[in-house]
């Protein structure tokens, strides 16, 4: 179980500093050094938005699963870890991979909607470790 939230954590960890990569990336191919445009279809404005996204998000479901791995929890714990760092990359797919931002995009809709659910069911289930530890 340890070993699932782990790799949960560090593959979100990855994420975050991908991202990070790819925003340079993107800099250094558009020589731009600061700010963006908020044009939805630049891919500095798609890599800034993506990055932007998983830092609002990823550090806070790190501890939860961090916190939650130290101690052996139920199955439904430990698939909401998994779900919580799937819809993380899903969001990211939906918004790097389409030409545009403008339009909606299902796999950003999910990734968000699968990203508020997991992330209030694992800040229940760290509530409940607590409370079992008064």
């Amino acid at each position: 179980m340890m070993a699932i939230s782990l790799i949960c954590v560090a593959l979100l960890a990855f994420l975050c500093i991908a991202l990070g990569f790819n925003v340079s990336m993107a800099r250094a191919k558009s020589r731009q050094v600061y700010g963006y445009e908020t044009d939805p279809e630049s891919r500095m404005y798609k890599a800034q938005r993506a990055h932007g996204n998983t830092i609002e998000y990823a550090p806070v479901l790190i501890l939860l699963i961090y916190i939650l791995g130290q101690s052996p929890q139920p199955a439904w714990v430990i698939v909401t870890m998994v779900l919580a760092t799937f819809f993380r990359y899903l969001l990211v797919a939906g918004l790097l991979l389409p030409k545009t931002m403008a339009k909606p995009n299902p796999m950003r809709f999910v990734g968000a909607l699968g990203t508020y659910i997991t992330g209030f069911v694992l800040v229940v289930a760290t509530l409940m470790l607590a409370l079992k530890m008064l």
